[in-house]
């Protein structure tokens, strides 16, 4: 029986890119994703697709006791920050007891480690430039379950010696991206909207910063992380370090898809104003690349969107709290 990476999540936008780097890397790869927020076309052909959820338990474990897995790659998750307030158990059934599943395998079958990202929700606000010595202080329930997660794998590795690399990414985009998904992913959005010819739209002033990261600047760096053995037990923040307003934002994805700019701007919603995240521990375990320019990578993006055309994502369908649910948010649950 050939070893085997398993990567969760690799037919979804960042855990795509991640098993493009380890098939190039001549590495056997298994993906595990349930396609509701990937898609099968985005998975390489060399890797060996199934279809499943992490949540499923008894398909985790037959995977583990069918394949001979060395190391695991847990990208597998329903990253919408501001939604997770309003589908708490959705958000920690998927992001913390499927985690839990794949812990428990690992374990189980002794694989030597498995690969987590996290992300910067777990700092909250107030903290930047976020710093992976900072206390974690998550303000809504995705970081939450991220937190709790990365919690979990410092314990098993001192109970089990399960070893581990964490990374925190963040705001990331590039080809691939579920541009449909109206919630999350504020650059798709704005891509998709304007394919639409409808105005881009913004929650608040727009004076929100964020540092947004091209994909093909840090999934082969994630992709290394397992053979880079200095830097198990260790967590990092990836991304870029150039931050922009999401007003500037909306001009240069406008730019960038060559269309005129109209934003109409939402009433503000419950959200971290700043975030943008230190990159000088990981510089110090890895060959970190040059940043991807904001304008380029916008381009690189806006030809791909085009040639896929624009996408009708579904609503979420399982809303659990209504209370306090953004307006555009609401209308988009119950069109």
């Amino acid at each position: 029986m050939t070893d085997s990476i398993l990567v969760t999540g690799g037919a979804g936008f960042l855990g795509s890119h991640v098993v493009d780097c380890l098939v190039q890397a001549n590495a056997n790869v298994i993906v595990l994703d349930d396609l509701s927020g990937g898609f099968r076309d985005n998975v390489h052909p060399a890797a060996r697709f199934i279809q499943g959820s992490v949540v499923d338990a008894e398909q985790v474990d037959r995977i583990f006791d069918e394949h001979r897995i060395k190391y695991v790659y847990h990208l597998a998750a329903y990253a919408a920050e501001g939604l997770s307030h309003f589908i708490k158990r959705f958000n920690y059934q998927n992001n913390l007891i499927g985690s839990v599943n794949i812990i428990n395998n690992c374990v189980r079958h002794d694989v030597e480690c498995l690969v987590f990202t996290s992300s910067i929700a777990v700092y909250g606000s107030h903290q930047v430039p976020m710093r992976e010595e900072l206390t974690p202080q998550p303000e809504d329930s995705y970081g939450i379950a991220k937190l709790a997660v990365e919690q979990e794998l410092t314990a098993t590795r001192r109970m089990f010696g399960l070893n581990h690399v964490i990374f925190r990414p963040h705001n990331v985009y590039g080809e691939r991206q579920n541009i449909g998904d109206p919630y999350r992913n504020v650059i798709g959005i704005f891509m998709n909207q304007l394919m639409q010819d409808r105005p881009m739209t913004i929650f608040g002033d727009g004076t929100q910063t964020r540092a947004f990261t091209y994909v093909g600047d840090i999934a082969p760096v994630i992709a290394r992380a397992h053979t880079t053995t200095g830097a198990y037990g260790q967590v990092f923040n990836v991304g870029a370090d150039t931050t922009c307003d999401l007003n500037r934002l909306a001009e240069r994805v406008a730019a960038a898809m060559r269309r005129p700019s109209h934003v109409t701007h939402l009433p503000a919603r419950e959200e971290v104003a700043h975030a943008h995240s230190s990159h000088d521990k990981i510089r110090k375990f890895f060959d970190y690349p040059a940043e991807t320019t904001l304008d380029d990578g916008l381009h690189r993006m806006a030809r791909w969107a085009e040639s896929v055309g624009p996408r009708h994502g579904a609503p979420f369908a399982g809303i659990e709290i209504e209370r306090n649910l953004p307006l555009s948010w609401r209308q988009i649950t119950s069109a």
